[in-house]
């Protein structure tokens, strides 16, 4: 599947969830229906190889929701209807108490689409095991998808152990550490078939950030002491796994609010290094973090590392311009230099925004990222060398 060229240019990618289309989701409801499942991936992997994207997924097809999935592989879970919204104790509800009163009760207004197993909480009842039927199958899917098309890799998303954890029930272990490091052990099994599949293993994890803006009482020592018990256990789960071949994803959660609130990068971003992996995905285009691109000027990306900003947001329905994404990449590039950056999105385009206006917006990435290119390697600057892993399918 991989091709090699000699020629340098800013790669493209994505964080993750894409938004599978009406009849794909009616014909998955309450079956598996692996056919379907096979086409629709296959599909959503053509439409990114057509927009121009380098690295690409699965779309998350197939996957229940962004963290929840997880669950529905574990042994020892119960599922249970959800009574609290987090967000309704959080640092911006407090401030701006009278648009989420509005919001909650207008559909579409803080996330585009979300699935019915949001409102499950799933409770853990007895010892995690990890079944892995569900994961072989998406790489099956990825796999066969591959075959007719070009790209330079692909990936596919997980939930780091903190972001599950954060929504997990516990009846079972002695102390709320003990189900965190039995999840990052879990865990573990899912990231290691993905990196033997030859994939890159994309690790999720929005609540490290939001382990700050929903805890109003939470001060910045201990939050960061909270913070580094959960990049430990994702280390754990992470062990014996060649850096090069993960990705780290950090946002500031995707809901369309205020978000005056969330924990600067500069606060957590050595934290966040200490993940081992070799590229870390952070939320640069959203208004209220774009800005952070200066923290590159005081800490250094390590050695051998990649940065992969987002460069178009999911919080908002303007289609970024091209010359707006190649500024952005630039940026990015004057400070950790062009062949450590990859453009990519805020966070995932799936249920946050309508699907027209999501992939609109990869298109106006991957012209940004040319634009970007011709600007830092020259007119005609064309590609980097692909990897040879993704050849493994």
């Amino acid at each position: 599947m991989s091709k090699e060229h000699s020629e340098r240019r800013i790669l493209t990618t994505h964080v993750g969830v894409l938004e599978i289309p009406t009849e794909v989701e009616s014909a998955l409801a309450g079956d598996p229906a692996p056919r379907v499942l096979t086409e629709a991936v296959a599909g959503v992997v053509k439409r990114q190889v057509d927009t121009g994207l380098d690295i690409v997924n699965d779309g998350e097809f197939g996957k229940s929701f962004w963290t929840l999935y997880a669950a529905d592989r574990l042994n020892g879970v119960e599922w249970r209807d959800e009574t609290e919204v987090a967000l309704l104790k959080g640092r911006d509800f407090a401030a701006f108490p009278e648009f989420y009163g509005w919001a909650f009760q207008t559909p579409g207004v803080l996330v585009w689409n979300m699935p019915p197993v949001a409102a499950k909480k799933p409770v853990c009842v007895g010892p995690l095991s990890y079944r892995p039927e569900a994961v072989q199958r998406d790489i099956a899917n990825l796999k066969a998808a591959l075959k007719h098309v070009d790209v330079t890799d692909a990936f596919l998303p997980t939930v780091a152990p903190a972001s599950i954890e954060a929504h997990f029930g516990n009846e079972h272990y002695g102390s709320q550490e003990e189900l965190l490091f039995a999840l990052a052990d879990a865990l573990h099994q899912e990231y290691n078939a993905i990196v033997e599949a030859g994939f890159q293993l994309q690790v999720d994890d929005a609540w490290i950030p939001l382990l700050w803006s929903l805890n109003s009482d939470i001060e910045l020592d201990e939050y960061r002491r909270v913070v580094a018990t959960r990049i430990e256990a994702l280390n754990h789960a992470l062990a014996g796994l060649p850096p090069d071949r993960v990705r780290y994803h950090v946002c500031w959660g995707s809901w369309h609010g205020p978000h005056a609130h969330d924990i600067p990068l500069e606060s957590i971003v050595d934290l966040v290094l200490q993940v081992n992996a070799g590229t870390y995905l952070l939320e640069a285009a959203n208004p209220r973090h774009e800005h952070e691109v200066r923290v590159w000027e005081t800490t250094k990306l390590p050695e051998g590392k990649k940065l992969a900003p987002g460069v178009v947001a999911h919080s908002t329905n303007v289609i970024e311009h091209p010359e707006v994404v190649a500024e952005r990449i630039v940026r990015y590039a004057e400070r950790v230099g062009a062949d450590n950056v990859i453009a990519s999105t805020d966070c995932g385009m799936g249920l946050r925004i309508h699907p027209e206006l999501g992939w609109a917006k990869l298109a106006s990435l991957v012209e940004g990222a040319r634009l970007a290119s011709e600007r830092l390697y020259g007119p005609g600057a064309r590609d980097t060398p692909r990897n040879p892993a993704a050849g493994a399918q």
